[in-house]
């Protein structure tokens, strides 16, 4: 078996596609046949030592969180999970590896995928659909007609913040780079803003949600932009946003923890075409390592970038 993974934390140089010998299945273990996998921020940054004082230095270490794929075994206590099933979720955060031909996951990390779905597009769902959901949802307390600004809006959260926010029929703002611009104009919003320029002074007090998906905005700018009755929702993990969480009733910090209930929501969203979520590039196992360092490096398109395996 083949999967990306590597021998200290640093840069992309570091990531290797090497064979690894699957362990035994535990209690409560599924074995997945991974069909694809999705790109997020996050993978790069564990290996970049993001949470290395919690995951320490127990090496080689794979990468890959999302992914969607075929049982093929399950450990002793297993209940709901059989060989053959079509699955998407997770991996555990303490043991990434769905860039891999295979991966270990638990059933609380995982459920059934819908045969509507493909497997390339269901593996887009997990981390930023259940973040985008927490960060609205259970952060930003979205209902019916609300105003929604969404900061970053041609990332995957950014998109799938879109998405649901549509089903609850907002009134949206997207902000984005000089080059969405154009992407986002027949998308059926209120407004796209260009985040290189100054927030227009008519919007002051405008929105009853303001996501930052990328902590591109200062305490200031979402003070100026929020209703006195709205929320600014952010995930970017600073200090300084967790604190304002604390102080503020104006400020929530969500965690984009996986929930499979939440995560059921979106499916059932997506296989009703209520939820989509654009695939800007693909590539094989054998390919990912380019793909992820030109992520990294900031060559980003909107969507979603997704390894198919072969």
């Amino acid at each position: 078996m083949q999967r990306i993974q590597y021998h200290r934390y640093g840069g992309p140089e570091e990531m290797r596609l090497e064979t690894y010998e699957l362990p035994t299945l535990g209690k409560r273990e599924i074995l997945v046949r991974v069909k694809a996998t999705s790109i997020n921020p996050l993978d790069w940054k564990l290996r970049q030592g993001f949470m290395k004082l919690m995951m320490g230095r127990r090496f080689p270490r794979a990468m890959g969180m999302d992914f969607t794929g075929v049982v093929e075994g399950v450990g002793p206590g297993v209940s709901g999970f059989a060989p053959g099933d079509e699955v998407l979720g997770q991996m555990p955060m303490m043991k990434p590896g769905a860039f891999a031909e295979t991966a270990i996951t638990t059933p609380d990390l995982i459920i059934h995928k819908p045969a509507a779905l493909s497997f390339a597009a269901a593996a887009t769902l997990p981390t930023v659909g259940v973040t985008a959901w927490r960060a609205l949802i259970d952060g930003g307390k979205l209902m019916t007609g609300q105003s929604v600004l969404i900061n970053g809006a041609s990332g995957g959260v950014g998109q799938a913040a879109i998405a649901i926010a549509k089903t609850f029929n907002a009134v949206i703002t997207a902000r984005v780079g000089p080059s969405s611009l154009a992407g986002f104009a027949d998308m059926g919003l209120a407004r796209v803003l260009d985040y290189t320029q100054p927030l227009p002074h008519h919007l002051k007090g405008t929105f009853d949600v303001v996501f930052d998906c990328h902590g591109g905005l200062t305490s200031a700018q979402e003070d100026f932009l929020t209703k006195r009755s709205g929320v600014a929702v952010d995930i970017d993990p600073t200090v300084g946003n967790l604190i304002k969480s604390l102080i503020s009733s104006r400020h929530s910090f969500v965690r984009g923890v996986l929930s499979t209930s939440i995560l059921q929501k979106i499916v059932d969203l997506a296989t009703t075409s209520q939820f989509t979520l654009p695939i800007s590039r693909t590539a094989p196992l054998s390919e990912a390592i380019a793909l992820i360092s030109d992520l990294e490096a900031g060559n980003r398109l909107p969507g979603k970038s997704v390894i198919v395996m072969e």
